[in-house]
């Protein structure tokens, strides 16, 4: 499916986000240092994975290093953000006496990625409101405002605390571990609850609405009996090679680390912010209501798409995306024979029963398992680089299913733990399929499983390169992959294929309402209401969608941008090589090199075409 868009909307897709980058696209060819005294560029990349790696223990727990399993970092601390400033800054220091002509160009792309990361980090810890280094998925967090309903240290710690995540229970040490781990999270907690009073005393604070969320979120944290609890659910799943003695310890120590000091500090998180915290919130969605937020917003623009373009730029490509795939769904309305506007074939397809076939989840999980079996035999048509790791399908757990989205966590670095997709199943009954090929392709394979294990599998790379980043590459080509549908053999129910546009639709109304809630005041009933137009998505999914850009201001335009860019360098590349062009070569140039910001990308794919044309 081919893309067009006008070029004075794009143009600045691919620029640089800020002056300091453009150190990073050309660093000092003239280094004060002589090269000869220059330590070899790899360790400097090995230091660096060990800063990320001690300043966010999670992370390196989910690349399977054991080191930091018993911590977690209070990120939001002022030792915290000091510690982060002072490394970021060594580091570009270090970088800037280094030049293109010292290294092969593999390392000399890494460099300018590590160059990137450093520099719009820093730029991220000098801002007003955002702190960096955030232990889920290396985003940022809001200094003033840490806890959220949806992609919140709270909620990851009891993913990680039910023994169903990347956490390890496998030993007495795995299990020693977390108990320490939990007593850095209750400091974090006490932390949280310190900025949110200060966020209160300057008038930096969430939505209401954002608010009502979390409280009930708390609930089964509060409320269940510590035999059931969840955080007590490793207990209740000892390994064999335990023997009793070790059991019958790590037993006691659990139930009453949760009885007395857990359930407790949940209790008083839930008071502070029942009692306090929910009267002063605000009734307003977006970061330009905040005191800087206008300066945040432009700063989280430029940290989730790696490019220039403004609020005003992206709000007006999202309207004109959502013009044209409005136009291909017409189509498929068409086809189908449905006779009414495309409003209500939304609705028709919101509520067909035929649509809503399942009455178990497992049903739901078997109909992606199913997907996957469909594909896989057409995957060689298009991809000879394909990852060791493997791969499951696994319902969202409770205590957080009713405000997630799909997603994929990956599995470990040396494979021995699969990569998860994650599909969150309230409601089984009204559970819509209609979308489910493209989902597959998007948060499984070729998508997020595929780019995300092969990443952190390349021995070629850096190891800081490994971890998921650069959601506007990571979401980007999860993006295109679901336009891999028709070449893979899937999208032949047109109901499918409405679905993949459904869901290219959803990034693309992204760009018009994430802009309009924070940077053209939009309420978040314009931005619902916005949806509803647009998409066939359910109302209670939309609510969701609206209320996760209001927590996560920025991040949900990359996805689009991302998509846009390697679709476009897709075309670039077949127009230049004709009938040379090889698809398989081209997915491994863009697969190969880890997270890249776009300009390198393009500036990769570009050198690769020359290649390929001598």
């Amino acid at each position: 499916m081919l893309f067009t868009y006008k070029k004075s909307m794009l143009k600045s897709i691919l620029t640089v986000c800020f002056p300091v980058v453009f150190l990073l696209i050309s660093c000092k060819e003239n280094s004060k240092t002589p090269a000869t005294k220059l330590e070899p560029i790899d360790s400097v990349f090995i230091a660096y994975y060990d800063f990320k790696k001690s300043t966010n223990p999670i992370e390196a727990t989910k690349a399977g290093f054991n080191t930091y399993n018993d911590t977690i970092a209070n990120y939001i601390s002022d030792y915290n953000q000091e510690t982060l400033k002072e490394g970021y800054r060594r580091f570009l220091n270090q970088l800037d006496a280094y030049d293109e002509k010292m290294m092969g160009k593999e390392q000399w792309l890494s460099l300018r990625v590590m160059h990137w990361d450093c520099a719009i980090k820093l730029e991220g810890l000098e801002n007003e409101l955002v702190t960096m280094a955030s232990p889920i998925y290396d985003l940022p967090s809001f200094e003033l405002m840490p806890l959220l309903q949806i992609q919140s240290l709270h909620l990851y710690v009891a993913q990680l605390g039910s023994g169903a995540s990347v956490q390890p229970f496998k030993t007495v040490q795995d299990y020693e571990n977390w108990l320490k781990r939990l007593e850095d999270y209750l400091i974090f907690i006490d932390t949280c609850i310190e900025k949110m009073e200060e966020g209160i005393a300057k008038k930096v604070v969430l939505p209401k609405t954002i608010v009502l969320k979390m409280i009930p979120q708390l609930q089964e944290f509060i409320n269940a009996p510590v035999a059931e609890h969840l955080f007590t659910t490793p207990i209740r799943n000892f390994p064999q090679d335990l023997n009793e003695t070790d059991k019958a310890r790590i037993e006691k120590e659990y139930e009453t680390f949760v009885s007395d000091q857990l359930i407790p500090k949940y209790k008083m998180l839930n008071s502070f912010l029942t009692d306090i915290y929910l009267p002063a919130s605000r009734e307003t969605s977006g970061l330009s209501d905040l005191p800087h937020g206008k300066e945040t917003y432009d700063y989280l623009i430029k940290l989730h798409t790696t490019t220039t373009m403004t609020a005003d730029e992206i709000h007006e490509l999202g309207k004109s995306e959502v013009q044209r795939i409005l136009g291909e769904m017409n189509k498929v309305k068409n086809e189908i024979g449905f006779k009414g506007d495309l409003k209500a074939f939304f609705n028709h397809v919101r509520q067909r029963k035929d649509q809503m076939p399942f009455s178990k989840p497992e049903e739901v999980i078997a109909n992606f398992n199913a997907i996957q079996n469909r594909m896989e035999p057409k995957l060689n048509t298009l991809f000879d680089l394909k990852p060791k790791a493997g791969f499951e399908v696994r319902r969202t757990e409770a205590f957080r299913e009713a405000s997630a989205s799909a997603e994929y966590v990956p599995g470990s670095k040396d494979a021995s733990r699969s990569g998860t997709f994650y599909i969150p199943i309230p409601n089984v009954e009204s559970y819509n399929k209609f979308a489910d090929e493209a989902l597959f392709l998007h948060e499984a394979i070729p998508g997020h499983h595929f780019q995300l294990s092969l990443q952190q599998e390349n021995n070629k790379l850096p190891e800081f390169l490994h971890p998921e980043s650069m959601g506007v590459f990571v979401e980007g080509w999860a993006l295109y992959a679901e336009s891999l549908g028709k070449e893979l053999g899937l999208y032949e129910d047109p109901f499918q294929y409405f679905g993949m546009l459904s869901m290219e639709m959803h990034r693309a109304i992204r760009l018009v309402v994430d802009t309009g809630i924070h940077a053209k005041g939009w309420t978040r009933e314009e931005a619902i209401q916005y949806s509803l137009e647009n998409e066939a998505e359910s109302e209670d999914g939309i609510i969701a969608e609206i209320e996760r850009y209001m927590a996560t201001p920025g991040q949900a335009l990359s996805y689009k941008l991302g998509q846009l860019k390697i679709r476009e360098l897709r075309t670039k590349a077949e127009n230049a090589l004709g009938d040379d062009f090889d698809i398989k070569e081209f997915h491994n140039q863009v697969l190969d090199s880890g997270s890249l910001a776009l300009i390198l990308l393009e500036e990769k794919i570009d050198g690769w075409i020359a290649s390929q044309k001598r």
